[in-house]
């Protein structure tokens, strides 16, 4: 079996970024986003992990951010994804923690994501906002 190459690899990242933000802005659901990273290969699984977690870190996420993002991921508080995001700082270990918990940490570092980045959206970027990922089309039949 060949390693895929790096085009493959930015082709998953923009895909990754396209289904992360698309979660965000409501355009996609939560479960939907978990039913697509659940059908990835347990090393793709860790890269999307380690990519939201950096989508998060820009979104500069708080305590308050993780627990309101929590909340809406419908994992339990005591989940370690959940006490990891709550710390503060939050911690960004979620791509080594054991993969029977990847679908948990991708709940809720996209929770908290969409939290943190619609406040920046509504704050820092309305109608100014050059980010090409804050200005996504609507929906068509995304699964």
């Amino acid at each position: 079996m060949t390693e895929p190459s790096s085009d493959d690899d930015r082709t998953f990242r923009r895909e990754t970024e396209r289904v992360v933000n698309e979660i965000a802005q409501r355009l996609r659901t939560l479960d939907a986003g978990v039913s697509w990273f659940s059908g990835l290969a347990p090393r793709r699984q860790q890269m999307v992990l380690q990519e939201v977690a950096g989508y998060a870190m820009q979104a500069h996420i708080t305590a308050a951010d993780g627990r309101v993002g929590v909340a809406r991921s419908g994992v339990k508080p005591t989940a370690n994804p959940s006490v990891m995001i709550c710390m503060d700082p939050p911690r960004y270990g979620f791509a080594g923690l054991p993969s029977a918990e990847h679908v948990k940490a991708f709940r809720v570092l996209v929770s908290v994501f969409a939290v943190a980045d619609t406040r920046r959206r509504e704050r820092h970027c309305k109608g100014t906002c050059g980010h090409a990922w804050h200005n996504l089309p609507a929906a068509t039949d995304q699964p």
